[in-house]
């Protein structure tokens, strides 16, 4: 078998033989006499990262954000990811702040302290530690749901979603108000 049929420049070579003169010569002096419009040097390694980390700075850190319209879905994952966070450092500052010292964080301390503030300030901090955590429980129970093959459809995601969102509301408000 011949190298050109294995190349498959059969059909290539035979374009270019049966080709008239006149193009062939074009495209040897247009490849010869095409110079290049933008030169090119040398740089070392530190110079090429400062170009490079300078040419980042100018892409737009998340482009989805201003092109897409927001869905509930990628709303929820984002709110799910910010109160696990949230509450993990809250667990874990606690956790620290009771080591470093414990005669000032411990559940007497908390509840006077607790007792003496104002009942909109209660009020509006029982709110701030519920709605997290509601949202996160909630949201984990639909994540189990999707790891047991269940609501995988756009409508069924969708529906899923806002049954979070309202179970998320009415928890938080029964925790807000009648815990």
């Amino acid at each position: 078998m011949s190298t050109t049929r294995v190349l498959g420049l059969g059909p290539s070579l035979r374009r270019v033989a049966f080709a008239p003169r006149l193009l062939r010569n074009q495209a040897v002096l247009r490849n010869v006499l095409q110079k290049r419009s933008v030169q090119t040097t040398s740089t070392s390694v530190s110079e090429a990262m400062q170009i490079l980390n300078k040419q980042r700075l100018n892409r737009p850190s998340s482009p989805h954000f201003t092109i897409y319209q927001p869905q509930l879905t990628w709303i929820a994952s984002i709110f799910n990811r910010v109160t696990g966070v949230a509450l993990s450092v809250l667990l874990y500052g606690f956790s620290l702040a009771y080591l470093v010292a414990p005669t000032t964080f411990d559940s007497t301390h908390v509840i006077e302290f607790v007792k003496s503030l104002p009942d909109a300030v209660k009020y509006g901090g029982k709110f701030v530690l519920a709605l997290p955590f509601t949202f996160h429980s909630f949201n984990g129970l639909r994540h189990l749901a999707w790891d047991m093959g269940k609501f995988m459809t756009v409508k069924g995601c969708y529906s899923s979603g806002y049954a979070v969102l309202g179970a998320t509301a009415l928890s938080t408000l029964g925790l807000v108000f009648y815990v």
